[in-house]
């Protein structure tokens, strides 16, 4: 039997479930898992719900009948076939330790996905080690004077391959505010740095001039304030005064890689929803 994951947030009021389990009883759906929860803070209710349904007719039967359940409660909500795969587009720049272990973890099936394009503003023979397995690849150079061009062909391509989600695996270059607005929700960005903390270049020197004992990584939307997006995933590790900045470096990038891949798992999954300037995840 397929299964079906329904997620959706709302100002919170009382028979918020009993409504939404009501609905799938009606249509033969058997949850067979479920979270929630309630922000004090907001008064919004958030629900991940998987489930399955005895045919896919009956899932657009469903889709029509909880609309105006959606209606009714102010919902913003999605529901998916979990066997259909995400189309996800990878930007990049010259470090390539993020986009080759994104490109490992999907080609063994640990992230399932459908890889519509690698973009990046370097060259292909930037990455010489980097099999991209016939993936496309397109060379969109930052050329003085021609970021709203660039970003307009980005922009075209990500239209013309149907990209549901665009990943900034180490792609460094700022989005424009118009690009970043367009793109809200569904475009990630690895961050060099436990945010907030030593931003612009470097990070690394700048930490290790400060004596600092944890470095990180945080995974974040992408939003038109730089760096400042909601948060979906960070991960830290301890390092001493006999670490360099080469060493920073090179447990930073390992510290990278595995913070990209567990925020594109939980997108993946949908297992991310926005709450303002913050996230909630429903963790496995």
């Amino acid at each position: 039997m397929t299964q079906y994951v329904l997620t959706l947030s709302c100002p919170d009021r009382p028979g918020i479930v009993n409504a939404v389990t009501g609905q799938l009883l009606q249509h033969g759906g058997n949850i067979m898992e479920s979270q929630q929860y309630n922000d004090l803070a907001t008064d919004r209710f958030f629900m991940r719900t998987v489930f399955v349904l005895p045919s896919a007719g009956v899932a657009d039967a469903l889709r029509g009948t909880f609309g105006a359940l959606a209606r009714d409660f102010g919902m913003t909500w999605s529901l998916r076939d979990r066997a259909q795969p995400r189309r996800v587009m990878l930007l990049a720049s010259r470090f390539d330790h993020c986009l080759a272990d994104v490109l490992y973890r999907w080609r063994i099936g640990e992230l399932p996905m459908q890889i519509t394009a690698v973009v990046s503003n370097h060259p292909r023979e930037t990455y010489p080690y980097l099999s991209l397995d016939g993936l496309p690849f397109h060379h969109l150079p930052v050329e003085p004077g021609r970021k709203h061009e660039q970003e307009a062909e980005l922009w075209s391509l990500i239209e013309q391959t149907g990209t549901e989600l665009v990943v900034l695996a180490r792609y460094m270059q700022v989005l424009s505010d118009g690009l970043a607005a367009r793109l809200t929700g569904r475009c990630i960005n690895i961050h060099h740095s436990f945010l907030p903390g030593f931003k612009g270049a470097r990070p690394y020197h700048q930490a290790h001039a400060r004596g600092v004992k944890l470095i990180g990584a945080t995974a974040h939307f992408v939003t038109a304030d730089l760096d400042e997006g909601p948060i979906i995933e960070q991960d830290i590790q301890r390092v001493s005064h006999h670490d360099t900045p080469d060493d920073m470096v090179r447990i930073g990038r390992d510290i990278e890689r595995r913070v990209l891949a567990q925020a594109l798992r939980y997108w993946l999954d949908d297992r991310i929803l926005l709450n303002g300037h913050r996230t909630v995840v429903f963790a496995a």
